[in-house]
Parts: C-alpha cells; sequence; structure tokens
C-alpha cells in the first residue's frame, strides 16, 4: 500500500504554527552601542552574597542534580510555611505553568486570562492546541467580574498574574478569593506571583492559604526576579497533591541545576537580601512615579504598581516610540509594548539610584522640561 505524504517536509500541528518565537528586549542601540537594561525586570542589586557564594563553590559537573530537589523544597516550605510535600521545583516557573496547562487543557478547551497579562500565557495555551480567552481589564487591572463572565464550559484553566505583567497591578486577597470562589471546581486557577516578593508584607496573603485549602489552586514563584537568579532559572509551585502529581508527571527530569538549587537554597537563607531589595525598590519606585507624575501635563501617567518597574503610559504630544529612542540614546533598553495592545506604553524595570536619575532626566528632556 502507498502512503501518500500530504507536505515535503515535516509540518507542525496547526496551533503550532500560531506560536511566534520569544523576541527578548533590546540590549544595544540602532548604532550598536550597549545599553543598561531596564526592560527584563532584572534586579538590579544582582544576587545575595551568599548565593554568588554558593555558586563559587565546586561541584562535579558530571553528576545530574537530585530530581526532586529535597532540600530546597524543604527550604522553600520552612521560609513559606507550607507543606515539601506539596511543592515542585523548575526550570523557571514557565515550565511548571506549561505543565499545569498542559495536564487540563487541549484541543476544543480555552485557557483564561485577564487582558494585559504575561505574554507566556497565549503561548501556553497555544501550545497544547487549546485556546486562549481574555477577559476585558478594569483600568488595565484584572476584572474578577470580567473573568467570571468570561468563563465557559469549556474553560479548563483561568492564569492569573498577581502582580500583574506588563501593569504591576495587584489583586488584593478578597478580590483573589472571590475569584475563586466564583470558578466551577473543575476549573484551575493558577495564581502566577513571580512578583510577589516585592509587595509590601503588610499585604495579607490569600493565594498560599486557597492552594492549601483547595483541590483547583496552584501558585508559582521564582528565583528570577527578586532573588536575582535569573540565570540559574528556578520556579517553583504549590498546590493539592493531585495537582503535585500532575506537574511532577509532565516536568522534565532532573530539570533544575545542581547550580541553580545550590544558589536557590542558599537565596533563600539570606532574607535581608531580598527586604533590601524590596525596600530600594518602593524608594525607585516612588521617585519615578512622582516624576511622571509631574510630566503629566505632557501626556504621561503611570499605572499603579506593586512589582519592580513602571507601566508608562504616552496619551499627549511625547509619544511612546519618541521615548523610547530618547531613552536609548541616554543608554537604556525599556520595553515598548504594542504586541500587547500596549503601543503608548513602556515598561520601565526600576533600576539602580543613579539610572533611575538619568531615566528621570530623559523624559523631563523629552517633554521640554528642565532636567
Amino acid at each position: 500500500m502507498t502512503i501518500t505524504r500530504p507536505q515535503p517536509k515535516p509540518w507542525p500541528k496547526p496551533w503550532i504554527a500560531q506560536i511566534h518565537a520569544y523576541v527578548p528586549g533590546k540590549s544595544e542601540s540602532a548604532s550598536g552601542t550597549p545599553l543598561t537594561k531596564l526592560s527584563a525586570n532584572e534586579n538590579p542589586l544582582g544576587s545575595s552574597p551568599a548565593a554568588r557564594a554558593a555558586l563559587a563553590e565546586a561541584h562535579n559537573p558530571a553528576d545530574y542534580p537530585d530530581p526532586d530537589a529535597r532540600a530546597l523544597r524543604e527550604k522553600i516550605a520552612a521560609v513559606h510555611g507550607l507543606d515539601p510535600a506539596r511543592i515542585v521545583c523548575g526550570t523557571g516557573s514557565g515550565e511548571l505553568l506549561h505543565c499545569a496547562v498542559q495536564a487540563l487543557a487541549g484541543v476544543g478547551d480555552e485557557v483564561l486570562a485577564s487582558r494585559y497579562s504575561f505574554s507566556l500565557y497565549p503561548l501556553l495555551a497555544h501550545k497544547v492546541g487549546a485556546t486562549p480567552v481574555f477577559a476585558e481589564d478594569d483600568g488595565y487591572t484584572a476584572s474578577v467580574d470580567n473573568l467570571l463572565a468570561a468563563v465557559t464550559p469549556q474553560t479548563r484553566v483561568v492564569l492569573l498574574d498577581n502582580p500583574n505583567n506588563p501593569v504591576g497591578s495587584f489583586l488584593p486577597p478578597s478580590e483573589v478569593a472571590r475569584l475563586h470562589a466564583g470558578l466551577p471546581s473543575d476549573v484551575l486557577l493558577v495564581v502566577d506571583e513571580a512578583y510577589g516578593e516585592y509587595v509590601d508584607p503588610a499585604h495579607p496573603h490569600a493565594a498560599f492559604e486557597l492552594a492549601a485549602r483547595h483541590e483547583n489552586v496552584l501558585v508559582s514563584r521564582t528565583f528570577s526576579k527578586a532573588y536575582g537568579l535569573a540565570s540559574e532559572r528556578v520556579g517553583w509551585v504549590t498546590g493539592s497533591p493531585h495537582l503535585i502529581d500532575l506537574v511532577n508527571r509532565l516536568r522534565g527530569a532532573f530539570n533544575v541545576s545542581v547550580s541553580g538549587q545550590k544558589a536557590a537554597l542558599a537565596a533563600l537563607g539570606d532574607q535581608d537580601f531580598v527586604a533590601a531589595t524590596r525596600i530600594h525598590n518602593a524608594a525607585e519606585r516612588a521617585r519615578l512615579v512622582e516624576a511622571i507624575a509631574a510630566l503629566g501635563n505632557h501626556g504621561l501617567s503611570a499605572s499603579p504598581s506593586e512589582a519592580n518597574f513602571l507601566l508608562v503610559h504616552f496619551d499627549g504630544e511625547v509619544t511612546a516610540a519618541a521615548a523610547l529612542e530618547a531613552l536609548s540614546d541616554a543608554g537604556y533598553a525599556v520595553r515598548h509594548l504594542p504586541s500587547q495592545g500596549l503601543p503608548n506604553a513602556l515598561r520601565i524595570t526600576i533600576g539602580k539610584s543613579n539610572d533611575m536619575t538619568r531615566v528621570i532626566a530623559a523624559l523631563r528632556t523629552l517633554c521640554g522640561e528642565a532636567a
């Protein structure tokens, strides 16, 4: 029997063809000059000295890492008051988010998020052939009412980044609990807290408690942001035994490297560094907020943020494209977001104090104000 091959080469499933490769933020100007990156939400203070010391320790690169990251899971549990058996570590939180969506959604299903959410979310849906659905925002912030109204019988997963990326908005615990309470019990709520360490500790916490009590809540965290370990690619999730089992079935074997586990373990032991990071970020973010407000007569405004960046809107004679170029000329790369429906906005990572002084000066000069 002759088998007819419809394509002259290996051809992807139609939903894979919808995925575009990740495009990183620029790290150099149009002329090739290196730029200081305020586009990737990296920690300007670097990482904990304890983490750097752990990375400097020798280990045998021929040995596999602990596939279950037992010591790291136990330390995460101790810091956050969790059960280590209900924690899975991964190659950044992205791997684990993918596992959660892959476990529950597929062709004909829907993955729901707020309109302005982490750019990874639609990719997670497309990878498994599901349809990404976006609920309308409320002033650039996720709306619980709109999310619940968008739930259909096809909804399998709801992804909530809190604080949000790229806006920086934060849903209070009561709203997160209300969102969960309104979801069908067979719909998974994933609370993505990549920027959770930047939130004021005075805010009460809801997500971990929800994940401890319910079988349809998963909470993710990362060491890439406040802990300053982006290059090591370490993240983790916590949830019910049922969900942890699903993620464990799908995650990569030996997924977190020896160095990543060692660095993250040491970083967890230096909460003073995390606190210093949060304090620096809050102070410099407030300074940038004040500077943007002072330029409001030129059409600039900033969305409220609990993260380590500020989303600045340009709704006057000064455009986001012009500001992007001006900041590049000043030596800085920031994130322009037309692909996320924000052509008139720039996401600016909070950097070192001197960097924020220069960013503010560049924006003031662009607006015709004395720097």
